[in-house]
């Protein structure tokens, strides 16, 4: 795994915000992500707007959010306006679940590419290992509410496919999210091209330790969701070794969380709703060494988002429930 500095000369004081992880297919991926599981479309317009304007420069969508044709509309309109160029950014999506048969992979990207009006992908990740019955329905359920699994096709079935979209040129790197070390070592041992991307919650009180030590042997970016602990309260922000951390290196625990993700090695997903949140975020410093000591000393264990254990996310609604949702 290697990093490496964008922008020229810059300060210690702003290195994080810049820095991105060099990729096994020769591309490098900013550290610094913006996901945009946003409830509400006119949200999520502005929202990713916003990110793009603040300096966000990696953007990490899904098909299952059912809003990329929001992020492409404020993607294009910067676009348009010149203020930033399409090599300048880093656009993933995600293949869901009911997507998994090998046939149905194609017409999946192809129609997440034309949501965001995009001509290419950077990456294309499946968004979980759990395949569900195939069809329109996202969350196929018989009629006493069990969910539909697909037991027709295994991962490898649909990594195959992925594969595909790769030898064609319509993505640049495919990935996993959502995925054990032990579901993610069979893939990439019978891989014939190699996952660039493993994207799972991360955060001090789930570091994956294991994971991580894994994915840099094997030159797999490791992208965490959740750095900040998705606004649990209490949670991260509560933490006494984050608060002090924060007081002691005049930032905010948000930025603290931040800069231990980034140093440790990983690439990240946040998503700043406002202005402010957006700058909070990109404003991360360097911490010093007996800072990384104590968070990684901390104790606490805390799986926020079960979906690792059945595909259904933990941060998504069912249909029933989509108005004010927010999700992984």
């Amino acid at each position: 795994m290697t990093t490496v500095d964008a922008g020229g000369q810059m300060s210690e004081q702003n290195e994080l915000r810049y820095r991105k992880i060099q990729m096994n297919n020769g591309r490098a991926i900013p550290a610094l992500g913006f996901g945009t599981l946003i409830p509400g479309l006119d949200d999520t317009r502005r929202a990713t707007r916003t990110a793009l304007e603040a300096g966000f420069r990696q953007f990490d969508c899904s098909e299952r959010y059912r809003n990329e044709e929001a992020v492409g509309e404020a993607i294009q309109g910067v676009l348009r306006e010149g203020r930033v160029q399409r090599d300048d950014l880093f656009i993933a999506t995600k293949l869901w679940n009911n997507n998994h048969r090998p046939e149905r992979v194609e017409p999946a990207f192809k129609a997440s590419l034309n949501r965001l009006g995009l001509k290419y992908l950077d990456l294309y990740l499946i968004h979980t290992p759990f395949a569900f019955q195939p069809g329109d329905d996202q969350d196929p359920r018989d009629q006493n509410g069990n969910l539909l699994y697909d037991q027709d096709v295994t991962l490898l079935d649909t990594w195959r496919a992925m594969e595909s979209l790769v030898d064609q040129g319509k993505c640049g790197a495919i990935g996993l999210s959502d995925i054990s070390l032990d579901e993610l070592k069979p893939i990439y041992e019978s891989a014939r091209i190699k996952p660039a991307v493993v994207q799972v919650e991360a955060h001090p009180y789930l570091p994956e330790t294991e994971l991580l030590g894994f994915c840099k042997e094997k030159g797999i970016v490791f992208l965490a969701f959740a750095p900040l602990g998705h606004g649990m309260r209490p949670g991260l922000f509560e933490d006494p070794v984050i608060s002090a951390i924060a007081a002691r290196v005049g930032k905010t625990p948000a930025q603290v969380l931040l800069a231990w993700a980034v140093q440790r090695g990983t690439a990240l997903l946040t998503t700043p709703k406002s202005e402010a949140q957006a700058k909070e975020n990109l404003d991360i410093s360097t911490l010093p060494e007996d800072a990384l000591d104590e968070i990684n000393r901390i104790q606490t264990r805390q799986r926020l988002n079960e979906v690792v254990k059945t595909g259904i996310p933990g941060f998504i609604p069912r249909e029933g429930d989509r108005k004010g949702a927010t999700a992984k």
